[in-house]
């Protein structure tokens, strides 16, 4: 008889899935356009397109931005589009909305294009516990995406999982 310690779940079909593996590089940052507004209440084309042109857009170089406004005033759309015009040659990825509705859709892309095929009919364990700003969104997202291809979905760490789907 040996006394050879063997680690089953390395020896398993097991495969982990980390969504911190895949968060981009990059600061995020938002930018609320409240003070680009009249009385912080409506878009005034003229005053808008000029404080558009003196802005200081280079420092968004290579960041993620979200546009908001933190203020109750009714924001046109094209107010967001413009705004885009003059962002989009230097910031890697624009949403209007907040730091999560950013977070969310970048990982909505990279789990979109996330290939699934290595998964297929293996237990998957989805760990949980992120130092980093994973979505909640991002969770279900991949849930739907590994659900109809896994053999059994679980949450959580090798030691300790919630067991989640079982085909």
């Amino acid at each position: 008889m040996s006394n050879e310690i063997v680690n089953r779940v390395a020896n398993s079909q097991l495969k982990t899935i980390d969504l911190e593996d895949f968060y981009p590089q990059g600061a995020r940052t938002s930018i609320d356009i409240k003070n680009w507004l009249f009385q912080e209440l409506i878009v005034k084309e003229s005053e808008f397109r000029d404080h558009l042109k003196n802005h200081d857009w280079e420092q968004y170089n290579n960041k993620y931005v979200a546009l908001m406004c933190s203020c109750d005033a009714i924001i046109p759309s094209w107010a967001f589009m413009l705004i885009t015009t003059y962002l989009s040659p230097f910031a890697k990825k624009i949403v209007v909305g907040n730091l999560t509705a950013l977070e969310t859709s970048i990982y909505h892309e990279i789990i979109t294009n996330f290939n699934i095929e290595e998964y297929k009919n293996k237990p998957i364990i989805i760990k949980g516990c992120a130092q980093k700003p994973i979505p909640e969104t991002a969770y279900i997202q991949l849930i739907e995406k590994l659900q109809p291809i896994a053999k059994s979905i679980m949450f959580g760490e090798a030691c300790s999982t919630v067991p989640l789907y079982k085909k």
